[in-house]
């Protein structure tokens, strides 16, 4: 491989990282504006001019805290719980179209860590491995309300991920393809997957909730019944770990959706401002309009945590086992008739 091409990787790689946990960081920040906001109050204002330095601050919190480690025969494990959730979650963004393409040094620069053609069946894969760093935590932990909260986790992930994992098969019988970078090039202008597949993105993105252990589908951290859930035991940068993994998962959640449903880095004229302004141009404004959907739909997590009661653990298995999934299945069905009578 081309020494350049390896270097131009490694630029991104350090970059997308550096991104991932900026917008992590500061989704915390976030968090607590919003609901300052929705329950009219003020939030974090001390720490900086309105409260921009309060995650440096919690951070410094966390890395100065003692550390505490209870009465368990798996220290490794305690150990490594935290450190595999934060690593899952900093693997997802490797896939993830940036961008399409920047002009620099007389090449082309594609701004994505890594196109493979199974991009999609990657995000997946990583997903479906993420309980395993919450259930470690849990079991290592040696406490009954983490166990619990392990295995709460771990069952409504895989029953949300069958019907996340059916509403995906739709657009990929549209798109044709795996890859995240093939599926941000064929929604041009406004051509979004969203406009075909409405239902498939609505069931995607309540399922997204439950994997990301987002309200109402809290069950795994629900305070009134287990004290803090998986993460009860954890102090300082371990349990900051598990945090950090929680909002890392949603940024990289947000942009998922952006990318699979929304048009990526595509906005409406960019074809023309590509033309007219140059290709560094129209790509960066490209980012520009990637973020700002990833962000309004960091938002519209929040949104919903602070608006909606968390569910009962009967109603959350209902709605993952009788409803999303047989609505899953339709959708996917109706997908292959609508196709099969296009192409006949």
């Amino acid at each position: 491989m081309d020494k350049t091409i390896i270097i131009d990787k490694a630029v991104i790689i350090v970059v997308v990282f550096a991104v991932t946990m900026l917008m992590a960081m500061y989704a915390t920040l976030a968090e607590r504006k919003i609901a300052a906001w929705i329950q009219d109050r003020l939030g974090p204002n001390r720490a900086g001019k309105g409260g921009l330095l309060q995650p440096l601050a919690d951070g410094l919190k966390l890395f100065a805290k003692e550390e505490y480690e209870p009465n368990t025969p798996n220290k490794f494990l305690f150990k490594f719980g935290p450190f595999l959730a934060m690593t899952l979650a900093l693997m997802t963004s490797a896939v993830i179209p940036w961008g399409d393409k920047f002009h620099l040094f007389g090449r082309d620069i594609i701004l994505q860590a890594a196109d493979i053609n199974v991009g999609l069946l990657y995000i997946l894969a990583v997903l479906s491995v993420g309980v395993y760093g919450i259930m470690i935590g849990a079991w290592a932990s040696n406490n009954k309300y983490s166990l619990m909260s392990g295995i709460r986790a771990a069952s409504q992930m895989i029953s949300y991920e069958i019907a996340m994992g059916l509403s995906l098969i739709g657009l990929l019988l549209m798109t044709q393809t795996l890859s995240l970078r093939e599926i941000a090039l064929q929604q041009s202008g406004m051509n979004w997957n969203v406009f075909y597949q409405p239902v498939g993105f609505l069931i995607f993105l309540i399922c997204s909730f439950a994997e990301t252990n987002r309200a109402p589908f809290d069950l795994a951290e629900c305070e009134q019944e287990l004290i803090g859930g998986f993460h009860t035991e954890y102090s300082s940068m371990k349990m900051g770990f598990y945090l950090f993994a929680e909002y890392a998962n949603l940024f990289i959640s947000a942009t998922i959706i952006s990318v699979l449903y929304f048009g990526a880095y595509n906005y409406p004229g960019m074809s023309w401002v590509v033309e007219n302004w140059g290709v560094n141009i129209g790509n960066t404004l490209g980012i520009i309009a990637l973020f700002i959907k990833l962000c309004f739909f960091i938002f519209v997590f929040m949104w919903v945590r602070w608006t909606l009661p968390r569910f009962r653990y009967d109603q959350l298995m209902n709605l993952g086992w009788k409803s999303l999934i047989p609505l899953a299945l339709l959708n996917l069905v109706i997908t292959a008739i609508v196709i099969l009578l296009i192409k006949n």
